[in-house]
């Protein structure tokens, strides 16, 4: 299920966009401070460009690029 960025509470999405960007493996390397990596998400998602899933079996949120969601999702 995909989730509106609009419709979570702002605190809430500041630390579910922290948390993926400081997951291991997410910054390759990339030395950028912490504020400017969660403020390229949530371009991204303003955009568009990325979208939250929930997943209501795991009852777990992530980001994903919307290119990576599968079409019937998306058409939900």
């Amino acid at each position: 299920m995909l989730i509106p960025f609009n419709l979570i509470e702002a605190d809430t999405l500041t630390r579910l966009i922290e948390d993926f960007v400081t997951r291991e493996g997410t910054d390759n390397g990339d030395d950028t401070p912490l504020d400017t990596r969660v403020e390229r998400v949530r371009r991204a998602l303003k955009k568009g460009e990325a979208v939250i899933v929930y997943d209501a079996d795991s009852q777990q949120c992530q980001l994903m690029l919307k290119l990576d969601v599968p079409k019937e999702w998306l058409e939900e």
